[in-house]
């Protein structure tokens, strides 16, 4: 049984300590915002946070979020940053078939947290950069999360 917090509640869930993290989020918590994507750590899809820091949830075992804190998608949503990436996210019309978006979305996060306020576009690109988007709307995430720096 691995004990941790995922969107500020108490879980515990009852799977090998090697299980991938993001097999947890989805099949033990049924939190299924964060996605699978490559398997390997490289594309981004699963990305969450783990005591406030982007990681990539598909190659992270269970036993590593052992008394951690886990934010998801969907406890990011419920957040002001949050709520102002998705505004700007449809403002800008960041997203596609939208298959990256949550793991785009948990990285902004941490971007328009941490950053200045003024980042260049080539900053927030440099910044964002290890996701993969199949449909490379890389620069209208750019501009979303630009627009999502200005409002916070």
């Amino acid at each position: 049984m691995v004990r941790f917090k995922v969107n500020g509640e108490a879980v515990a869930v009852d799977a090998p300590p090697q299980t991938p993290l993001l097999w947890a989020i989805r099949e033990n918590l049924n939190l299924t915002g964060t996605k699978f994507g490559c398997g390997i750590a490289q594309c981004g899809a699963c990305t969450v946070h783990l005591n406030g820091e982007p990681v990539r949830s598909c190659s992270l075992p269970l036993s590593a979020a052992e008394n951690k804190e886990i934010t998801t998608v969907e406890g990011l949503m419920k957040t002001k940053t949050g709520q102002a990436l998705q505004t700007a996210w449809i403002k800008e019309q960041a997203p596609q078939c939208g298959y990256c978006q949550s793991g785009q979305l948990m990285t902004a996060a941490k971007v328009v947290s941490t950053a200045k306020k003024n980042l260049s576009r080539t900053e927030i690109l440099q910044a964002m950069s290890g996701h993969i988007c199949r449909c490379g709307t890389y620069n209208k995430i750019a501009a979303a999360v630009s627009t999502a720096q200005k409002t916070l």
